[in-house]
């Protein structure tokens, strides 16, 4: 089942650990989400204004 991290500390830590595949950003007009691919897909987004 998908998440959403809103944490960008929490982002970092689960990037880093072993079972961590693939990182894929995607960009929209407004915002970027940051995906992580492990057991589940997380996901960390952010809009044009904290850029």
């Amino acid at each position: 089942m998908p998440k959403q991290i809103t944490e960008i500390r929490q982002f970092l830590q689960i990037a880093r650990r072993k079972d961590a595949r693939s990182v894929k950003i995607k960009k929209n007009g407004t915002e970027t989400k940051f995906k992580i691919r492990r057991y589940f897909l997380e996901t960390d987004f952010c809009s044009t204004s904290c850029q």
